[in-house]
């Protein structure tokens, strides 16, 4: 049975167990290893989450299957004054659940969380090589922007900015 539920601080130590798990069953394929161990390190260290959480007001939910955690998501408005998008920062679902509803189900619940506040549109990045992009198109997200950031120590993000438009697909 699924079950999605907001979390904080105390979850910290379950997402970075996720993160680890599905970073290297994913993402070797995608990205180079060592840029794999930086953003692990650093972006998915327990501090830099409760920085997400307490500091730039990232709000946790985690997936569990069967009363086994298999993913979560992170999610904020994207701009203080603009309560019309709001941004997911972090969609990871082991890759097992793949196929099952969930990933769509765990967008459902961010939508519905954030429409009673304004929300009408969601935003991600997402890798291009990411087999993601297929799944994200086929919930309606549409690409909005082909960007490249160099981040420290020469890593680079490749992604696509999507976008689905809440007024238009209801998930």
């Amino acid at each position: 049975m699924l079950k999605i539920t907001k979390v904080s601080l105390e979850s910290i130590p379950v997402i970075r167990r996720l993160s680890e798990e599905i970073w290297y069953q994913v993402y070797p394929s995608v990205v180079p290893m060592a840029q794999i161990e930086f953003l692990l390190n650093t972006w998915y260290s327990s501090e830099a989450l409760a920085e997400q959480i307490e500091i730039s007001g990232h709000h946790f939910i985690l997936v569990e299957w069967n009363e086994e955690a298999v993913g979560y998501a992170s999610y904020s408005m994207k701009l203080a004054n603009q309560p019309e998008r709001f941004r997911v920062h972090k969609l990871y679902l082991q890759p097992a659940m793949h196929g099952k509803g969930i990933g769509k189900a765990m967008l459902q619940f961010i939508a519905t969380e954030n429409m009673p506040l304004g929300c009408k549109e969601l935003e991600l990045n997402v890798h291009k090589r990411n087999p993601a992009v297929g799944f994200y198109q086929h919930v309606g997200f549409t690409i909005e922007q082909d960007i490249v950031t160099v981040i420290e120590h020469g890593h680079v993000l490749d992604d696509y900015i999507m976008m689905l438009d809440l007024t238009k697909n209801s998930l």
